[in-house]
């Protein structure tokens, strides 16, 4: 029995050891909701299924994830959320308290509120609307959490299946109250994911008192369906209210059973739990905290990585296929979607190799099991729906990533089947340009994107073709994966569109931007996009007359004008310094290129200048969308001192550290800390040297490999 207590004495004291300092109090949900960041500041759990959180009820592009910090009404409280992406969608099952009848039948319903009475931390977001009605939501993984504590003895809450954003449209709708104290239905809608269906069940802590019907075409007892049916519920809230709601993408059946796997569970045990869930994943990566603005941009962008993809399976793995196809995901835990892979496959895929090796395989599989599913690799897997949105089949990086890494839990054979078969797909311009060694600008739009992504993915098929035996298709895509070439134009120093006949497109404008499916560059201008080669800067420094020159290009990039010329400029083109665009995807890997260069003291001035100007605190705190994560992992990266420059070579480029220490968990239960160490009064500034495990390694990368067998890495740094 002695022992017994000792040893729950000593697990309780390591626990308080490891969480001596709570780091999700460095983190501010609200970071991003202004601006361009697109973010959402709801109740969540990592990569949970539910993303709880505030409809505004206004619409626009920044309204994508439903909030935008400029708004001050909330129109509902609704369980599925797009965090950072440019396309509005989702918004299912909107629920908002109300303390009167006055507006039950409107459409849209606003609710004034101010954000001095806002407030949120991961897992957790409180408001109180000008009702009165004091509003707290948390979550689970497939459930979200309400509780109302109402200014009267009497409240109601509105459930609205046709609550709608942007560019999403209810097709169909139901509510059924199953006995005094449930409610179960679905929405079906459709918009950027065609098709989606969502079911859920709701709990209600106190037995409804009335029922009201709103927007109905059918109607029977306690059950009624529309296209914008809405339910209007009245309680006794001399109490507050709690409700809970669970989802599924497979019937309301499996809602309910979902429901039953939550019985014993509290608002405030759930909130709990959600805290010390969001805790495990933040204390993975642990850095000095003295500097508190810098604490909460870093674990705000760490947070931020943990929010797709997210999970679309109900318990025991079923999910349901766009095309009404029900599936048990029998390769691992759980099923995911939200697959940006454009964003995704340059900086946050290669994070998840170190930081969620448990969830990874799941997250493969799940990119296999839209592949058997649909017959090709998720582009933008939304619901399970095939976006086809951006350019380029990055799920090819991704997985070739995993597989380069020897990591294991999915089929590398399977795998590489599947890239193969994207790289001759019959769409997407791919046929042009297998024919021409390019994809001409007269055959299909964004041919200079396209053709740049298609050769950096078929180089990951190269390499994978390579260490699988696949001899014959490693010399293929070698060669296809020096397509870029066609299109460099020496006179100019750009990457630019050619027709089928081989000739460059004029009239040429660097500064061009066309925001439409016709443009030469997808969401840029030949300045972001013509340095898109992360896996032969060498080649490419070729084409320039050498590497100097490559270098003397890429400072011109960032004095450039930072001006678009265009009738239909991308919004998306923000975040510029010269032309150097960080509010968007394209530009993310160039400054390390100079690492790769030779010249790693101008990476990183350039890190400096961007780190300071583009990631801020507060709702204004992001230069452009998260994108899923891609922001925020870029940063991530850029403070630990490194970045998969070339996201599937298995190495991470030295840049110039924002951090002073950090103490990073690794697969296998492996630690590696990393310390910074400056030197004094040399004149010179970046990377004066980098030791790992004591040993001087060169200062331009590190390869996973060895990250994985930990240590310490000492970056010595000129001032």
């Amino acid at each position: 029995m002695v022992m017994k207590l000792l040893c729950c004495f000593f697990t309780l004291l390591a626990t308080n050891m490891v969480y001596a300092q709570r780091l999700t109090r460095f983190v501010d949900p609200f970071l991003g909701t202004g601006g361009h960041g697109h973010v959402y500041p709801g109740a969540t759990v990592p990569f949970g299924m539910v993303q709880l959180s505030p409809d505004n009820g206004d619409e626009g592009w920044d309204w994508s994830s439903g909030y935008h910090y400029s708004s001050t009404t909330i129109a509902g409280f609704s369980h599925t959320h797009l965090s950072g992406t440019g396309i509005g969608d989702w918004c299912d099952i909107s629920v908002l308290p109300l303390t009167d009848t006055d507006s039950f039948s409107r459409e849209k319903i606003r609710m004034p509120f101010s954000h001095r009475n806002e407030s949120a931390t991961p897992g957790y977001y409180r408001v109180r609307l000008d009702n009165g009605v004091l509003c707290e939501l948390t979550a689970a993984e497939r459930t979200g959490h309400h509780r109302y504590t109402f200014p009267g003895k009497a409240g109601w809450l509105r459930f609205d299946m046709g609550f709608r954003l942007n560019w999403d449209e209810s097709t169909a709708g139901e509510l059924e109250l199953l006995d005094d104290y449930t409610l179960a239905g679905y929405r079906y809608s459709t918009g950027w994911a065609r098709g989606q269906r969502v079911y859920f069940a709701a709990r209600f802590s106190s037995p409804v008192k009335e029922l009201r019907f709103i927007n109905d075409s059918v109607k029977q007892g306690n059950r009624a369906a529309g296209k914008l049916v809405k339910a209007a519920l009245r309680f006794d809230t001399q109490k507050p209210l709690w409700v809970k709601v669970s989802l599924s993408n497979v019937s309301s059946k499996r809602a309910v059973a979902e429901l039953g796997r939550t019985s014993t569970a509290t608002f405030r045990s759930t909130q709990e739990y959600a805290g010390e869930l969001w805790e495990d994943e933040l204390q993975k990566i642990r850095i000095n905290t003295n500097d508190t603005p810098f604490a909460t941009k870093f674990y705000t962008a760490l947070y931020r990585t943990c929010l797709a993809p997210v999970v679309s399976s109900d318990a025991g793995g079923v999910y349901m296929t766009h095309d009404r196809k029900l599936r048990n995901f029998s390769w691992g835990q759980h099923k995911y979607t939200i697959f940006s892979q454009w964003d995704v496959f340059r900086a946050l895929n290669p994070l998840f190799t170190l930081t969620q090796p448990r969830r990874l395989p799941d997250m493969l599989n799940s990119m296999l099991a839209f592949y058997k599913d649909n017959g090709l690799l998720p582009v933008w897997d939304i619901s399970t729906w095939e976006a086809n949105t951006m350019t380029g089949y990055h799920s090819i990086p991704i997985l070739a990533d995993a597989i380069l890494k020897g990591i294991g839990g999915f089929d590398h054979q399977y795998a590489y089947e599947a890239m193969r078969k994207s790289a001759f797909q019959q769409q997407r311009g791919t046929p042009d340009y297998i024919r021409y060694g390019y994809l001409p600008q007269d055959k299909h739009g964004w041919s200079v994107t396209i053709t740049l992504e298609y050769a950096y993915d078929d180089w990951c098929i190269a390499q994978v073709a390579r260490k699988l035996g696949h001899m014959d298709d490693y010399l293929l895509f070698s060669k296809r994966a020096l397509s870029y070439k066609a299109l460099f134009d020496p006179e100019t120093g750009f990457m630019r569109s050619k027709d089928s006949n081989g000739h460059f497109i004029n009239p040429f404008d660097p500064l061009l931007s066309e925001h439409g499916f016709d443009g030469q560059y997808v969401e840029g201008t030949a300045w972001q996009h013509s340095f898109f080669v992360p896996h032969d800067v060498q080649g490419l420094a070729g084409l320039y007359g050498g590497p100097e020159k490559l270098t003397a290009k890429l400072d011109e990039l960032f004095t450039a004008v930072s001006v678009l010329h265009g009738n239909n400029v991308s919004a998306d083109v923000s975040g510029l310094v010269g032309q150097y665009a960080h509010g968007n995807e394209p530009s993310h890997h160039i400054i390390y290129m100079y690492t790769v260069l030779g010249h790693p003291a101008k990476a990183a001035h350039w890190l400096k200048v961007v780190a300071d100007s583009m990631y801020k605190t507060g709702p204004d705190g992001l230069a452009g969308n998260d994108d899923c994560g891609q922001m925020s992992a870029w940063y991530i990266w850029t403070c630990l001192g490194m970045y998969p420059m070339n996201p599937a070579d298995g190495k991470y480029v030295f840049g110039f550290p924002l951090v002073e220490t950090a103490r990073i968990q690794l697969p296998d239960k492996k630690t590696l800390t990393i310390r910074v160490k400056r030197l004094k009064g040399t004149g010179k500034s970046g990377i004066a040297a980098v030791l790992f495990n004591g040993r001087s390694i060169p200062v331009t990368a590190i390869t996973h490999q060895q990250l994985l067998q930990g240590g310490n890495l000492v970056f010595h740094l000129y001032p």
